[in-house]
C-alpha cells in the first residue's frame, strides 16, 4: 500500500500551521532499481549535492550484496535499504521509482506496477520508451502520476525538457544529429585515419561499446532515441522497427579521405522529418558538410538539431554518454518530480514511417580495374534516373585493388538502391558498393 505524502496535496484553509511546516519539510523517498554505471552515479549525485527535500530509500538490483559491498556503494548512508525482491521497492513509502536497468522485460513490468501503485518514475530506458512509451503515458496519466525520461535522450543534454518546455510553441518539422555516443567516438577517430576495428577495440576498453556492439553500430540505439524525439518534437508516434538504419562498420578509413575532398566528414546521423501524415526517418552514417554544427561533434559528445517553422533551427549539443552526464539528467527529472513541476503536454498521432529521402549519395567501390567501368556505373544510373554529379579517384593504390569515388546529384533512397544493386553484380567489383547519403540543408524527403 501507498502512502502519499501531505507535500504533494494542496493546502486548504482547515490545515494547521504544524501540517503546512511538514508538508513543506518532509522529503519526497526515492527508491532506485540498478546500481551499475549510471544508477551508481545518481546515488553519488544525490549524496554529494545534498538536495533538499530529496531522500534516497531504497536500492534494488540483482546479487544486490556484490552492489552493497563495492566501493561505489560507499556514499550510500546506511539508512538506505539495500535489495533484491521488487515487491519491497512495491510496498515501500518510496514516492519516485528511478529506473536504471535498461531493456523492455522484466523493467516494463516492475514500471506498470508502480505506476498502478501511484508511484511516479524516473527512467532513462530508452528501448522501452520507444516501444512502449504511448501506453506506459496513459497509465501514469490514469494514475494520477508522473513518467519522465529526460535521460532516455543524449545523457546530460537536455534535449527532451529543451524540446518540451523550449519549444514547444514552435511547429517542428525537422529533427537531425547524433545521438549515439559510441558510434561518434568511433567515427570521429576514424577521421584522423584510425581504421574501424581498432578504434571499436578501443572503445570497447574504454566502456563505451558493449562486446557485442550490434545496438550501437548498426544503428538501434539511436533508432530508439530518434523515435522518442519523433514523439516530442513531431508529435509523431512510430513504430521504431519501421524506421530504416545502416551500420557504420563498412565505413573504412579511405572514405573520411574522399569525404574531406568533398568538404565533408562521416557522422551517425539520426533524422526524422515530417511531410504532411507521414514521416521520413533513417539512422545512417552519413556525409556531413564541415560547415554543419553535426560535424563540429567529436568523441562521445552528442548534437540534436531541431527546425521550427517560426523558431528556426535550435542545436542542443554536449556530453551524451558517461555515468555522470546521464546522472545529471536522472537527478534533475527526480527534482521535477518532486517538485511538481508539468511537463508540455500536446496530442500525439501515430504516423507511417518511410526511409525515403531525397538526397545526393555517395557511392564508393572497390574494382579490379579493366576498361568500361565508369560507363558501366554510369549505366546503370541513367537506367534508374540518376545523374553523375563528380568522380574522385585518389593516386597510390594498385590497379587490381582500386577505391575510387561517385558522388550523384539528389536522387531518391529507392533509386539510387536499384542502381546499386545492379552495379554490385558488374564482374569488377571486389565488394558490394557503399552508399551514403550527403547531408545539406536543403535536404528534402519526397
Amino acid at each position: 500500500m501507498t502512502t502519499k505524502r501531505k507535500t504533494l496535496l494542496p493546502q486548504t484553509a482547515s490545515r494547521s500551521s504544524k501540517d503546512v511546516t511538514t508538508a513543506a519539510t518532509a522529503p519526497v523517498k526515492i527508491a532506485l532499481l540498478g546500481f551499475g554505471t549510471v544508477g551508481s552515479s545518481v546515488a553519488r549525485v544525490l549524496a554529494t549535492s545534498k538536495l533538499p527535500g530529496i531522500e534516497l530509500t531504497h536500492i534494488f538490483n540483482r546479487n544486490v550484496e556484490r552492489k552493497r559491498t563495492s566501493a561505489a556503494a560507499k556514499c550510500v548512508v546506511g539508512s538506505v535499504v539495500w535489495t533484491e525482491n521488487f515487491a519491497d521497492i512495491l510496498n515501500s513509502r518510496a514516492e519516485i521509482v528511478v529506473e536504471l536497468m535498461g531493456g523492455l522485460d522484466p523493467a516494463e513490468g516492475w514500471l506498470r506496477k508502480s505506476l498502478a501503485a501511484g508511484k511516479s518514475v524516473v527512467t532513462a530506458n530508452k528501448q522501452l520508451i520507444a516501444y512502449r512509451g504511448a501506453s506506459l503515458f496513459r497509465l501514469a496519466a490514469k494514475h494520477g502520476v508522473q513518467l519522465v525520461h529526460g535521460a532516455a535522450v543524449a545523457g546530460g543534454v537536455p534535449v527532451i525538457p529543451g524540446m518540451l518546455q523550449g519549444l514547444g510553441g514552435d511547429q517542428i518539422t525537422r529533427i537531425s544529429g547524433i545521438v549515439n555516443g559510441t558510434c561518434n567516438f568511433i567515427l570521429s577517430h576514424m577521421e584522423t585515419g584510425a581504421e574501424y576495428a581498432a578504434v571499436l577495440a578501443e572503445a570497447q576498453g574504454l566502456g563505451y561499446a558493449e562486446a557485442n556492439p550490434s545496438a550501437d553500430v548498426d544503428g538501434f540505439d539511436a533508432r530508439a532515441k530518434l523515435c522518442i524525439l519523433s514523439r516530442i518534437a513531431l508529435h509523431a508516434e512510430l513504430d521504431p522497427d519501421a524506421v530504416a538504419t545502416q551500420t557504420i562498420s563498412t565505413v573504412e578509413a579511405i572514405d573520411f579521405a574522399y569525404a574531406k575532398e568533398l568538404g565533408c566528414t562521416i557522422r551517425q546521423v539520426s533524422r526524422a522529418q515530417l511531410e504532411k501524415n507521414m514521416v521520413h526517418a533513417r539512422v545512417a552514417p552519413m556525409l556531413v558538410p564541415l560547415t554543419s554544427p553535426i560535424a563540429w561533434s567529436h568523441g562521445t559528445q552528442n548534437m540534436v538539431v531541431t527546425s521550427g517553422k517560426f523558431g528556426g533551427d535550435v542545436v542542443f549539443s554536449g556530453h551524451g554518454a558517461g555515468g555522470e552526464p546521464t546522472a545529471v539528467a536522472v537527478v534533475s527529472d527526480i527534482l521535477a518530480v518532486a517538485q511538481r513541476s508539468v511537463a508540455v503536454s500536446l496530442p500525439v498521432h501515430r504516423r507511417k514511417v518511410t526511409g525515403e529521402f531525397l538526397a545526393p549519395h555517395y557511392l564508393r567501390f572497390v574494382v579490379d580495374d579493366k576498361p568500361g567501368i565508369v560507363s558501366g556505373i554510369a549505366g546503370a544510373l541513367a537506367k534508374v534516373g540518376a545523374n553523375i554529379d563528380s568522380l574522385l579517384q585518389r593516386p597510390g593504390y594498385p590497379k587490381h585493388n582500386l577505391p575510387f569515388v561517385i558522388t550523384t546529384e539528389p536522387c531518391l533512397t529507392s533509386t539510387i538502391e536499384k542502381a546499386v544493386a545492379t552495379m554490385a553484380k558488374m564482374d569488377c567489383m571486389l565488394e558490394r558498393p557503399l552508399c551514403l547519403q550527403i547531408l545539406t540543408i536543403d535536404d528534402k524527403a519526397e
